[in-house]
C-alpha cells in the first residue's frame, strides 16, 4: 500500500521574523519529500497575508488573540477569544488531516499549539530568540521537539539547531559576491563599506546618529549605505531626500543577501534573524539592540559578541561621536574585521531550515508507526 503523502501545518505570522524561518522550513520539507501538502496558519492582520501567497503556499487564517499587558475588559474576553481561536485552528487541522504541526511562536501559535495537543498530533517548536516568548513558553511544555536558534534558549526539550533561512543567504560566499552585490547597490568597488539597517521598520535612533556621522565618515573615506526602512527616509528641511558624499539611502533592499556582501561592517540592531544570518555569512557587526520589548535583542547579540563577531553598543551610547571614536577605526582596520569575520562565521549554522525538516519528517514515521 502507498503511504499518503505528509500533511504538514506550520503556524506562525505577524513579523518576518516569524515568517521568514517557517517558510524557510516549508521549503526544506518541500526539498525532501515533494509530494507533501503543506498550509500556514496566520491572523489576517500580519506580513504573512503578502509573504506566505507569494512564496506559494496556502495559507489560512484564525483569529488574532494577544495576551493582555493590563487588566480591562481585554483580559475578561480572553478565554472565549482563546477558545474560538482554538475551534478555529483546529477545524483547519481536521480539514488538512494534519501529520505534524509546527510553530514558530507568536499570536497565532497558541491556539494551534492547543488545538494540535488535543488531536495527539506531533507537535515541533522553532524559537528564534535567545529569551522565548510566551507562545513557545506554552508550546514547549507539550511539543515532541524544540528546536533553538541560540544555545542559551531555556525550553524543554530544547535542541540548538539555528535559524532557518533562505538559502540564498545560508549558501552566500561574501568574497565571491562583493563585486556583482557593489555594483548592483550603486557602490563603489575598492572603498570600506557600511552597510546601516534598522531592519523592516527601520530604526529611527541609528538613523539620527548615521545621519549626524556621515562628514566624518565621508572623511574617512568610508561609502555608507543605509537602508532606512520603509517610511523612514532622511529628509532635508526642504522635504527632499538627504544626500551627503559618499551617502546612498535607500528604503529597503530586496535581497539582504546582497548587502551582506556588499558590506565591510554592518551596522543594526540585534533581531534574532539578522543575529543569526551575519554569523552564517561571517560579517562583521556592530549591534545597536532595541532598548524596548522584554531585552531579548540584547541576549540575542550576547553570544557572537562574547566570541568577537560584533560590537554591541547600548542605544542610549550610540552617537554620531560613538561612530567617530570605534565604527570609523575599526573600518579602517582590515585585520580587525577579518579577525571579527572569522570569529562570526564560527558561531554560524547553515542548515537549520534541513535540520528543521529532518524533525518534521522523523515525526511523520513516528505518528504513523
Amino acid at each position: 500500500m502507498t503511504q499518503r503523502p505528509l500533511s504538514l501545518v506550520l503556524a506562525g505570522g505577524g513579523t518576518a521574523g516569524h515568517i521568514s524561518p517557517l517558510l524557510a522550513v516549508a521549503r526544506a520539507v518541500q526539498e525532501s519529500a515533494p509530494e507533501s501538502r503543506i498550509k500556514v496558519v496566520g491572523t489576517a492582520a500580519g506580513m504573512e497575508t503578502r509573504l506566505v501567497p507569494a512564496a506559494g503556499f496556502e495559507l489560512a487564517f484564525i483569529d488574532r488573540v494577544p495576551m493582555p499587558r493590563k487588566p480591562g475588559g481585554d483580559l475578561v474576553r480572553l478565554p472565549g477569544r482563546l477558545v474560538q481561536a482554538v475551534r478555529q485552528a483546529g477545524a483547519i487541522l481536521d480539514e488538512a488531516a494534519a501529520d505534524v504541526v509546527v510553530g514558530v511562536g507568536g499570536y497565532v501559535s497558541t491556539p494551534v499549539y492547543l488545538a494540535a495537543r488535543r488531536r495527539k498530533l506531533p507537535i515541533i517548536v522553532h524559537e528564534a530568540n535567545a529569551r522565548p516568548g510566551l507562545a513557545n513558553r506554552v508550546g514547549a511544555r507539550f511539543a515532541d521537539v524544540v528546536g533553538t536558534a541560540f544555545a542559551q534558549t531555556k525550553l524543554p526539550r530544547a535542541q540548538l539547531v539555528g535559524m532557518p533561512m533562505r538559502r540564498e543567504i545560508s549558501g552566500l560566499d561574501r568574497s565571491r559576491a562583493r563585486a556583482g552585490a557593489r555594483t548592483a547597490l550603486g557602490l563603489d568597488q575598492d572603498r570600506p563599506t557600511l552597510v546601516v539597517t534598522g531592519g523592516s521598520s527601520g530604526a529611527a535612533s541609528i538613523n539620527r546618529a548615521v545621519e549626524a556621522a556621515l562628514p566624518a565618515l565621508a572623511e574617512a573615506g568610508i561609502q555608507t549605505l543605509h537602508i532606512t526602512g520603509r517610511g523612514k527616509q532622511l529628509l532635508t528641511s526642504e522635504g527632499t531626500p538627504l544626500s551627503a558624499p559618499l551617502y546612498r539611502q535607500v528604503e529597503y533592499v530586496d535581497g539582504m543577501e546582497q548587502a551582506y556582501a556588499a558590506a565591510d561592517l554592518l551596522l543594526a540592531r540585534s533581531g534574532a534573524g539578522t543575529v543569526c544570518e551575519i554569523s552564517a555569512v561571517g560579517l562583521p557587526a556592530v549591534l545597536v539592540p532595541l532598548p524596548h520589548g522584554n531585552g531579548e535583542q540584547a541576549l540575542n547579540a550576547a553570544g557572537l559578541a562574547s566570541a568577537g563577531g560584533a560590537l554591541v553598543v547600548a542605544d542610549t551610547l550610540f552617537t554620531a561621536q560613538w561612530i567617530s571614536d570605534r565604527l570609523i577605526p575599526l573600518l579602517a582596520d582590515p585585520a580587525a574585521l577579518e579577525a571579527m569575520s572569522a570569529a562570526s562565521s564560527a558561531q554560524g549554522i547553515r542548515d537549520a531550515d534541513r535540520r528543521m525538516a529532518e524533525f518534521i519528517l522523523e515525526a511523520k514515521v513516528r505518528s504513523r508507526a
